[in-house]
């Protein structure tokens, strides 16, 4: 089965309630970053080019769903979306929901856009997260019945519903799941933009029928983050590459000095059996960049697997990035997630900028390479090399979920051929 987009359905002169991820930075009132915004133009523009009538719903930032909250508002996402629409863009009340959305929503002609505010400031968004958090898994009544409400709100505005907002497609709030459900219920169909169906195109493909070798970098600061998807890419990955915090971990786990490096220390017997199970598949840093001091001290490269025990990695060593780059070179496919250093600060970027280089290198000479949002993301951004990938996912947490096989209930919602 295949998931339903845009290209399969008539939109001619019908109200569409398309969800995106217009969780943008803010500064001084404007957008200091569109490339969200910028991504969701391709659905954006086709939606409206077939004669659409365009509402757009988003969240921004963490408010506590208890109402408006000014430095959180959408406002700056509208202005700079009219800007690159070269078109008014509207916005919807600070309740989001009620009498005068309904209103503005009536009124609407093909070719016009509103965007709704912040989602959150509602509390029937997030209530999903609540129930999870509850010990038996479900809402109290009242919890339910206000997230309840907020879905029918936000359905009886449209007849159409496309997701378009990967990196929230691994939550079942209100916006994401709720909305698709209900309109597919009054008989109106519920489908993928342009950018979910990249995204479900390159990261199933990545995992379920991937070119030969297949090899997974992973990087950043918690292993406990990420055992579910080391145990799951060990079964379909030629070679895992891991890097960052998470290295020492498993490091010390395996017997080797990682001295005052990060380590979750509950983690380490869960460790033991990965890498056993693992089979010589996981290549895990021989050298390293250390420092004295994570704030202010200077690095000292040394070239040995042991860490002296006054001393914390901070980046992989140049004997590790060699490795690396060679079994990136001989790869058919690529997914990486997650920096192999504290990039952020320039004398621990070299280990990142290696393996950025490298995959950029395969995927020109015929890889598929596909980076799995976040960090990832900002650092190839950051080094110039975003154009010579194959696939940017817009989701961190999203595509992790999806990487690992987890159940995807914003895009499982959506209707299928």
């Amino acid at each position: 089965m295949a998931t339903k987009t845009i290209a399969d359905i008539d939109v001619a002169g019908k109200t569409v309630f398309m969800r995106v991820d217009f969780n943008v930075p803010i500064e001084g009132g404007k957008v200091s970053n569109d490339r969200r915004i910028v991504q969701a133009l391709p659905t954006i523009r086709k939606l409206l080019d077939a004669g659409a009538k365009l509402i757009l719903a988003s969240h921004l930032g963490r408010p506590k769903g208890k109402g408006f909250e000014a430095e959180l508002s959408l406002k700056p996402a509208a202005e700079r979306l009219g800007e690159l629409l070269g078109k008014p863009v509207s916005l919807g009340p600070p309740e989001v929901v009620g009498p005068e959305t309904e209103k503005l929503a009536a009124g609407m002609a093909a070719g016009d856009v509103l965007l709704l505010e912040n989602l959150r400031f509602h509390p029937g968004e997030t209530m999903p997260d609540k129930a999870g958090k509850s010990p038996d898994g479900k809402l109290t009544p009242e919890q339910a019945k206000t997230h309840q409400e907020f879905v029918d709100a936000l359905a009886c505005l449209a007849e159409v519903y496309v997701n378009d907002a990967f990196g929230t497609c691994h939550r079942r709030h209100a916006s994401m799941y709720g909305v698709a459900k209900a309109i597919r219920a009054k008989g109106g169909p519920a489908v993928a933009g342009l950018l979910v169906e990249k995204e479900i195109k390159y990261l199933s493909e990545a995992v379920a029928r991937p070119a030969r070798p297949f090899v997974a970098i992973l990087g950043g600061a918690k292993v406990s983050d990420k055992i579910k998807l080391i145990g799951s890419l060990l079964e379909k990955v030629d070679r895992l590459l891991i890097g960052g915090a998470m290295a020492y971990t498993l490091l010390k786990a395996g017997g080797v000095s990682v001295g005052k490096s990060l380590v979750e220390e509950d983690q380490l017997e869960a460790m033991k059996p990965l890498l056993a199970k693992a089979g010589g598949k996981i290549l895990l840093p021989c050298d390293h960049v250390v420092t004295d001091d994570f704030d202010s001290g200077k690095p000292v490269p040394i070239v040995d697997a042991n860490i002296p025990d006054r001393l914390l990695g901070m980046d992989i060593g140049p004997l590790t990035r060699a490795d690396f780059t060679k079994a990136i070179a001989a790869a058919k496919t690529i997914v990486w997630n997650g920096p192999m250093g504290v990039f952020e600060k320039d004398a621990y970027a070299a280990g990142t900028k290696a393996i950025a280089e490298a995959v950029a290198k395969a995927t020109a000479a015929g890889a598929v390479s596909v980076i799995g949002g976040g960090d990832s993301a900002a650092a190839v951004e950051q080094m110039g090399l975003a154009k010579k990938m194959t696939h940017i996912s817009t989701g961190g947490g999203a595509s992790l979920e999806y990487l690992e096989g987890k159940p995807m209930h914003a895009i499982e919602v959506l209707d299928q051929k």
